[in-house]
């Protein structure tokens, strides 16, 4: 079997039944039960030194 074939066969069975195999497990790692307050954390951290909205119409300045 030339290294085409082999890298072929490969590429359609194994790689692809572990490529699926990764994407299921990421999806149950971020839909785990109790990892909601983590997610919803993460979502809220750019906003927690904030103490009022910005202006309309300035810009912001650092």
């Amino acid at each position: 079997m030339d290294r085409y074939s082999f890298l072929r066969e490969l590429a359609d069975s194994w790689v692809l039944l572990l490529l699926v195999l990764f994407f299921l497990g990421a999806i149950v790692f971020a839909l785990r039960p109790g990892s909601r307050p983590l997610h919803r954390d993460a979502a809220e951290s750019i906003f927690r030194n904030e103490t009022k909205p910005a202006p309309a119409g300035e810009k912001e300045v650092e």
